[in-house]
């Protein structure tokens, strides 16, 4: 089974051109391909397939074999896949996810995609919708106590939930002690993505992220908007803010026109591949 390894800033999948291949079970395939020293690494596939009425779908499937509704960093890969792998001519995409419909706008100089701007669309507050359990419209600031500490939280779904925790300095921050905790916390039937984020100006945001289901990864491109939006609400930033990230950085954009989030980043090719099954 052939497979592209692509990354945007760092978030690294295996991608999978289902129009030519056959993947009867991707949980499994997943986990094996995923795995460091026995398999390719990555935080997970993507599985490039047909929609029912649009010409291109993606799923995407974590390392430890769950199903996630959507990937920033991935979608703009696949924008990158499509067109200089000439599945498509076209500039201006609409890809089917398990979100929703994603707009994808690709920058390209000559043959080359060098940048993409993905329409993330509208943010949900609303704690039912995220999920997470507790009452009322939203979750700004709310207290809860993780590993004997007190954390302020405030809750987005970007397509998939997210947790976003304002610290001091995230770089010293035990992410493989404290990220299963609140990946896994009672208040998330769905588990969660947590972002821990330093506001270094109005429109500068360092982060690091815990992905459910993949762990501590360089980047997140639905967490980048979470963390984005999440400090436009919490007072901290403007509604357009660059997001460092340990693989790079991201341009991010809430619009108080259509209140649609955008974020632009680049995408990149690693290497192509033979699977072969044991």
């Amino acid at each position: 089974m052939r497979f592209t390894k692509m990354h945007g800033i760092g978030n690294d999948y295996l991608f999978i051109n289902c129009f030519d291949e056959y993947v009867p079970d991707p949980s499994r395939l997943a986990i094996e391909m995923c795995r460091e020293h026995t398999g390719v690494g990555g935080d997970g596939i993507v599985l490039l397939e047909p929609a029912e009425r649009l010409p291109f779908s993606m799923r995407i499937f974590n390392k430890d074999g769950s199903e996630a509704e959507m990937c920033g960093n991935a979608a703009r890969c696949i924008g990158k896949y499509l067109y200089e792998r000439g599945l498509t001519r076209e500039t201006e995409i609409d890809l089917h996810t398990g979100s929703g419909i994603r707009h994808l706008t690709l920058h390209t100089a000559g043959d080359k995609v060098e940048s993409v701007t993905v329409d993330m669309g509208t943010p949900v507050l609303e704690p039912r919708l995220i999920p997470v359990d507790l009452p009322g419209q939203i979750v700004l600031r709310h207290r809860i106590q993780v590993i004997g500490q007190m954390w302020f939280i405030t809750c987005v779904s970007m397509g998939n939930p997210h947790c976003v925790v304002f610290v001091r300095d995230p770089e010293v921050l035990d992410l493989p002690s404290i990220g299963p905790m609140f990946e896994h916390h009672p208040l998330f039937p769905r588990r969660t993505n947590v972002e821990f984020v330093r506001m270094i100006s109005r429109n500068i945001l360092q982060m690091r992220v815990w992905e459910r289901g993949s762990g501590e990864t360089l980047a997140c491109g639905t967490g980048a908007c979470a963390a984005l939006v999440a400090a436009v609400l919490s007072g901290h930033s403007d509604r357009r803010a660059q997001v460092k990230l340990a693989g790079g950085n991201l341009d991010v954009a809430w619009n108080a026109d259509d209140n649609h989030v955008y974020q632009t980043g680049p995408a990149a090719f690693v290497f192509e591949g033979d699977w072969l099954e044991a």
